[in-house]
């Protein structure tokens, strides 16, 4: 056979046994915009019998939204998308080719486990390749996509990435296989309850649940221009939005962002605190916010969110503006048994090392340490404002700083009731000590936000 008519040969055998997770990277890119790498990977499973055609898996490069992106896509029609060290190689090498460009990584993950056979090798390959993923993190941004069913020592890339999808009715991720997880707890439960994007609820895993590709594609191109383009023309400069004065609630400072430039992040994992992207005249700008009616109770759970989120507006030096509505840490024995203090201490880290502009406003409460941290001048803020309505305070209500205060004179109870009365708990007390640069009428808050997000662009 002649070299051409065998070269077609063995293009239409990867073809055939890549057809599949081909039409998923298809389905993601711009049109005919796929160059592979790494085509001609051929191992031997030796437990098998068989050979792992392109080893397992599809990389190369390709443009979304006339963007350039690094795909990883496993190919579950080769033993089973089986992890070996040969398919940990060819991965590791499309990652070092994105580390040298700058490139943003899309892994498209669909894997049962390791290969058997392999011993000891595929997990120093799988050691190599968790490490470079590591290496990139906060500096290459890295999208994971679980096309199926990903069990295995790989589902740690999960826990690596900057955003994961999660496709319903299709996506199950676990670090061990159900059928142990269920053997184990004597529960027969589905993969999908076990490792679906609702199973993982409390694993902060899931950053979006989607139908399908297409809404893939666009939250990827939204994302991408987002940390691309930190700055884009606005005509929304001098929005006034009357709807604030008459109800402060965290729906209405989601219409704050600029019309369709509004992305939620993992809205399942505690939603009383809300992670957005966005832009607010044009600039980007990473967003946390409070929600909730009475004041939002912190605890290790949703301050782990928000620590990671900080983590991330540090790492690709975006705006971080806080809309604050909390009461600080949740007083119960489960709370104060808990990681909580562990977590605001490194949240405070974190926050001291965003170099971009840091902003808080306080538009629902701001009692005690949820001052403190989060609309405190003195822990960084270059602006800190309240609206008219705000509650600023060190407690909640005079029944508060009675209890607080139990072993006092009771002589001192009326002194207590008149200082923390509710008329003498707004912002124009902090505001008198310049700790608030201003007092605002909500109505008003996007285009103080604006000038403010102008003077400390970088």
């Amino acid at each position: 056979m002649d070299k051409i008519s065998l070269l077609q040969k063995r293009k239409q055998q990867l073809l055939n046994a890549g057809k599949g997770v081909r039409a998923d990277i298809s389905a993601l890119i711009d049109e005919d915009s796929f160059v592979e790498l790494s085509a001609f990977s051929f191992s031997k499973n030796e437990f098998y019998g068989e050979e792992a055609e392109g080893e397992g898996v599809v990389c190369g490069f390709a443009t979304i939204g006339d963007y350039p992106f690094y795909i990883i896509a496993q190919n579950s029609a080769v033993l089973s998308g089986g992890v070996s060290k040969a398919n940990c190689e060819k991965i590791e090498k499309c990652l070092n080719q994105a580390e040298k460009t700058s490139t943003p990584v899309i892994y498209l993950l669909s894997s049962l486990g390791v290969q058997i056979g392999e011993g000891v090798s595929v997990l120093e390959g799988l050691a190599k390749l968790i490490l470079k993923a590591s290496q990139m993190k906060g500096s290459i941004p890295q999208y994971l996509i679980v096309n199926g069913e990903v069990y295995g020592q790989i589902a740690l890339l999960a826990g690596l990435c900057d955003f994961n999808f999660f496709i319903d009715k299709k996506s199950a991720l676990a670090a061990n296989s159900p059928l142990v997880i269920t053997a184990k707890n004597g529960a027969n439960v589905s993969k999908f309850e076990i490792g679906g994007a609702n199973g993982l609820k409390n694993a902060n895993l899931a950053t979006f649940t989607v139908k399908n590709f297409e809404d893939i594609k666009k939250n990827i191109v939204e994302i991408n221009e987002l940390l691309c383009k930190q700055v884009i023309d606005c005509g929304e400069l001098n929005d006034i939005l009357p709807a604030l004065d008459k109800k402060t609630d965290a729906k209405g400072i989601l219409s704050i962002f600029d019309k369709g430039y509004a992305i939620e992040l993992g809205s399942a994992y505690s939603p009383e605190v809300k992670c957005v992207l966005g832009r607010v005249g044009g600039i980007a700008v990473a967003a946390a916010v409070f929600d909730s009616t009475d004041g939002v109770e912190l605890t290790a759970v949703n301050v782990r969110k928000l620590k990671d989120f900080a983590e991330f507006a540090s790492c690709y030096e975006l705006p971080y503006v806080t809309f604050v509505n909390t009461m600080g840490i949740k007083a119960d024995t489960a709370t104060n048994n808990s990681l909580v203090l562990k977590e605001l201490g490194e949240y405070v880290s974190i926050l001291d090392c965003i170099d971009a502009a840091k902003i808080s406003v306080v538009y629902g409460k701001a009692i005690g340490l949820g001052y403190t941290v989060f609309a405190a001048k003195s822990m960084g803020y270059d602006y800190s404002y309240a609206f008219a309505n705000a509650q600023i305070s060190l407690f909640d209500s005079v029944q508060g700083a009675e209890i607080e205060f139990a072993g006092e004179k009771k002589a001192d109870k009326a002194k207590l009731a008149k200082k923390y009365a509710e008329e003498n708990s707004d912002p124009v007390n902090a505001a008198k000590g310049g700790y608030i640069d201003n007092i605002i009428q909500p109505s008003f808050i996007k285009q103080y936000l604006i000038a403010s997000l102008q003077m400390l662009l970088k």
